[in-house]
C-alpha cells in the first residue's frame, strides 16, 4: 500500500512537472510569436550626374556618376498583443524631408488604409553628404541644390515605399536582443571648445567627449536565425569630403554593406539579401570621422581650433584622416563599425522584453514656453519658463566645419556682426526686433523664418517620435543633436519611461538643421549658429519628449499637432532638364571606345570607357549602369554578374563631352578584390539615351572578354 501510494504521488508530480513545463514552453512559444517582425531593403539611388549633393552646401558639388549605391532599410514590427506596428527606415541619404515621408504615407495608405500613418512610421536619414538634394520641400536647403529636383524625389519615395512592402510582406516571428560595444578611433569632436561649456558637473559622468558606444539592436527568429540588424553610433558620414563627385553612402552605407554580405554570403549583391542590416544614425551634430584633426591645407599645419584660420593667402583648414584619401578614410571607419557589429551580434544579447509601441506629435516650435532644465540635477525648473524663437541662422554657419570649410571669410565663433552682410540679409527678409533677442548671442545672418517667397525656407513645425521596442526606448528627433544634447535627452527619456536603454534616431521625418545645448550655443561656432530656434532650442525637445515618454508608457493621448504645411504648388527649379543625347560619328550607344587589356591579377583596376547617354535618363534602380561578368560556360556563352556599381570594388563615372551635341562616355572601374576566381570577365555598361525628337531609349555595350589570372 505505501509503494502504491509513493508511486501514485511520484506519478503526480512528475505529471505535474511535465505541465508545467509544457506551459513554460507554450508561454515562451506565444511571447514570441506576439512580435512578428519584417525587414526590407531597396534601390533610392537619386540622379547620378549634374545634380548638387545636399549636405555641404556647395554648388560645385554635383554629380558625376556612383561609388556606392543608396538603400532604404526598412523594419516593421508588429506586436499582435496590442495590435501596434512601428516602421523605422534608414535611408542612405543626407535627411529625411516631410514631403517624401507624406507621400510615402499616402502611397502605403492606398495599400493597407490606417495600417501605417503620420504615428508609426518613422523615416530616418543616414546623413551621407554624397548624394543627390532638392527633395527637401524646405527653400534654403534646396537652393544649393538649384531647387526642387523630381527625379531625387522620386528616387526617394519610391524605393523607401518598396522597401516597406516588402518588410511588411516578410512579416514573421521574432524576438529581439540588445548588445553595445565600446568603439575607439573612429570619431572625434569636431567643437572640443563648445563641448567644454558644459558644466564641469554634468562632462565627468562621461569618459570622452563624443558617444563612444554603438548600440545594437537584432531581431532573431525562432529557429534563431539573424532576421535583420540596425545599429547606432555617432558619427559623421563625411568620410567622403565635399571635392567627391560620385553619389556615395559613405562609411556608414558601406558598413551596412559589408554586414549584409557576411550574413548573407559574399556572394550576394548589394540590396539583393535576405537579412538586411542598418547603421543609423544618432546624436553626430558634433562627430566627425576625420580622426587626423583640422590641418591647414598646403602648409599641413594644425589649424586655429577656434577660428578655422590658416596663415597663408586662401589657404583652408579642413580635417581628414584616418587614410590616405577620403576613399581609404571611409573604407577604415567603415570596417571599424562593421568589425565592431560583428562582435556585437557574436556575444550574447540582452533580451528586450515588452510590449511595442510608438508615440508622435506635430511641434510648432516657436510658440514653446517650457521650464528650462538644469543638467546636473537633472531636473526641470517649473519655476521659470523659455520659448523657441522664430527660425534663424547665424553668422557662423556660412563659415563651415573641419568636415568642410564654408566660402567667404566667415570665422567660427562669430557674434558681432557686419553691415555688408546685415544689408543682404535684410533685403532677402529682415529680422524682427524680437528675433535679434531671442536667438542673442547669435547674429542673425538669415531671417529665414521671415522670408516668404518663393514659399518657407525652413520648417518652424517639426515631428517628434518616440518609439518602443520592448525594453529600448527610441528618440526620433527631426536634426542633429550634439553630443551633449543627445545625452540629456536620453536622461530625459529614460527617466520619463524607467527604461534603461535609450537611442536616438537622428534625422527623422523633418529636417530642423542642429541642436546644441545653451552652454554650446553661447560659443557660436558652426553647431551653434545652425541652431535655428535659438538658445532654447534644447529645452523645449527635452520637455516635448518627456511628455512623449510618459504617456508611451501610461497609455495616455496626445494631441497630433499642427501639420506642416505643403508647399508643393508652389516648388521652383532651376535646374536644367535633359535635352537630348547622341552618339559621336561612327559610333552608337554602349559602344566600348577604350577596351581593357587581355590579362589582369588581384588588386589591379580595369578601366574601360563606353559611348554614353545622359545617366539622368533612368535612375535603373535594380538594373545598375555597370556590371562585372565572369562567364560561366564558353560553350554556350553564359554570364554570371558578380559585381554591380552598387560594390566598393567599382566606379561608374559619366562625363560631359558636348552639351551643344549632348554626346558623353562613361568609364566603368573593376578594381579586382583578392580572392576573385581565376577566370574570363568582361564590363557590362547599361543606359537609356533621349533621342532628339523625343522618347527615351535603353541600350548596352560591354567590353571584349579579359582574363583574370
Amino acid at each position: 500500500m505505501y509503494i502504491l501510494f509513493n508511486f501514485n504521488r511520484d506519478w503526480m508530480k512528475f505529471k505535474m512537472s511535465r505541465s508545467l513545463y509544457w506551459l513554460y514552453v507554450l508561454g515562451c512559444v506565444c511571447a514570441v510569436s506576439s512580435l512578428r517582425v519584417g525587414v526590407g531593403i531597396a534601390d533610392v539611388t537619386g540622379p547620378p550626374a549634374e545634380i548638387a549633393f545636399m549636405g555641404y552646401a556647395n554648388l560645385e558639388q554635383t554629380g558625376h556618376g556612383i561609388h556606392l549605391r543608396q538603400f532604404a532599410r526598412a523594419f516593421v514590427l508588429e506586436d499582435n498583443a496590442n495590435s501596434t506596428r512601428v516602421v523605422f527606415v534608414s535611408v542612405d541619404a543626407a535627411m529625411m524631408g516631410n514631403g517624401v515621408r507624406k507621400e510615402v504615407l499616402k502611397r502605403l495608405q492606398k495599400r493597407y488604409g490606417n495600417l501605417y500613418n503620420e504615428g508609426n512610421v518613422i523615416l530616418s536619414g543616414t546623413h551621407t553628404h554624397s548624394t543627390p538634394g532638392g527633395f527637401l520641400l524646405d527653400f534654403l536647403f534646396d537652393l544649393p541644390i538649384l531647387g526642387f529636383v523630381k527625379e531625387t524625389y522620386v528616387a526617394y519615395i519610391t524605393g523607401i515605399l518598396k522597401s516597406i512592402i516588402i518588410a511588411h510582406n516578410n512579416l514573421t516571428p521574432a524576438r529581439m536582443e540588445y548588445g553595445e560595444a565600446e568603439l575607439l578611433d573612429a570619431n572625434i569632436n569636431r567643437s572640443p571648445s563648445s563641448y567644454l561649456r558644459n558644466p564641469p558637473e554634468e562632462r565627468a559622468k562621461y569618459k570622452y567627449d563624443v558617444d563612444k558606444t554603438l548600440a545594437q539592436v537584432r531581431f532573431v527568429s525562432p529557429s534563431n536565425k539573424i532576421i535583420g540588424v540596425i545599429n547606432w553610433f555617432a558619427v559623421h558620414p563625411t568620410s567622403m569630403n565635399n571635392t567627391n563627385r560620385l553619389i556615395s553612402s559613405d562609411n556608414v552605407g558601406y558598413a551596412s554593406i559589408l554586414m549584409e554580405k557576411a550574413l548573407n554570403g559574399n556572394k550576394t549583391l548589394p540590396g539583393k539579401g535576405r537579412i538586411v542590416c542598418a547603421f543609423a544614425s544618432t546624436n553626430l551634430g558634433d562627430v566627425s570621422p576625420n580622426t587626423k584633426g583640422p590641418k591647414c591645407e598646403f602648409s599641413g599645419k594644425v589649424c586655429d581650433q577656434e577660428k578655422l584660420l590658416c596663415n597663408l593667402p586662401k589657404e583652408r583648414c579642413f580635417a581628414s584622416g584616418p587614410g590616405r584619401d577620403m576613399f581609404e578614410s571611409t573604407k577604415i571607419i567603415a570596417t571599424k563599425m562593421f568589425d565592431t557589429a560583428m562582435k556585437v551580434l557574436n556575444q550574447k544579447g540582452e533580451d528586450l522584453t515588452g510590449p511595442v509601441g510608438v508615440i508622435h506629435q506635430f511641434v510648432e516650435m516657436p510658440v514653446q514656453e517650457v521650464p528650462p532644465y538644469d543638467p546636473v540635477t537633472e531636473t526641470f525648473n517649473t519655476s521659470a519658463a523659455a520659448g523657441g524663437c522664430v527660425p534663424a541662422m547665424g553668422y557662423s554657419f556660412a563659415a563651415g566645419t573641419t568636415d568642410g570649410p564654408g566660402a567667404f571669410d566667415f570665422t567660427q565663433g562669430t557674434t558681432g556682426t557686419n553691415p555688408l552682410w546685415d544689408a543682404v540679409r535684410d533685403f532677402i527678409a529682415a529680422p524682427a526686433p524680437q528675433d535679434v533677442a531671442c536667438h542673442a548671442p547669435k547674429p542673425i545672418l538669415l531671417a529665414t523664418g521671415r522670408a516668404k517667397f518663393p514659399y518657407e525656407w525652413q520648417p518652424r513645425i517639426v515631428s517628434c517620435s518616440v518609439a518602443r521596442i520592448g525594453g529600448l526606448f527610441i528618440a526620433a528627433v527631426p536634426g542633429e543633436f550634439t553630443t551633449m544634447s543627445g545625452r540629456r535627452l536620453r536622461r530625459v527619456v529614460m527617466k520619463a519611461s524607467g527604461a534603461k536603454r535609450v537611442v536616438i534616431a537622428g534625422l527623422s521625418n523633418i529636417y530642423s538643421d542642429y541642436i546644441t545645448t545653451p552652454e554650446e550655443y553661447q560659443a557660436q561656432r558652426y553647431e551653434a549658429a545652425s541652431t535655428i530656434f535659438g538658445p532654447n532650442t534644447l529645452n523645449v525637445y527635452l520637455h516635448k519628449y518627456h511628455e512623449l515618454a510618459g504617456a508611451l508608457v501610461t497609455g495616455g493621448e496626445l494631441d497630433p499637432g499642427p501639420a506642416p504645411p505643403d508647399f508643393s504648388d508652389q516648388l521652383i527649379t532651376l535646374v536644367p532638364p535633359v535635352l537630348w543625347d547622341s552618339a559621336p560619328w561612327g559610333h552608337e550607344f554602349g559602344d566600348c571606345v577604350k577596351q581593357p587589356q587581355k590579362s589582369y591579377s588581384y588588386n589591379d583596376v580595369v578601366t574601360a570607357t563606353f559611348v554614353s547617354g545622359h545617366p539622368r535618363n533612368s535612375v535603373r534602380h535594380g538594373r545598375w549602369f555597370a556590371t562585372v561578368e565572369r562567364q560561366e560556360s564558353a560553350s554556350d556563352d553564359s554570364w554570371t554578374v558578380v559585381a554591380t556599381d552598387a560594390d566598393w570594388e567599382t566606379r561608374f563615372t559619366w562625363l560631359r563631352n558636348s552639351k551643344i551635341l549632348g554626346t558623353s562616355h562613361a568609364v566603368i572601374e573593376w578594381e579586382i578584390p583578392e580572392g576573385t576566381p581565376p577566370g574570363t570577365y568582361r564590363l557590362h555598361h547599361y543606359g537609356n539615351y533621349k533621342y532628339i525628337l523625343g522618347g527615351i531609349y535603353p541600350y548596352h555595350g560591354f567590353t571584349d572578354p579579359f582574363e583574370v589570372t
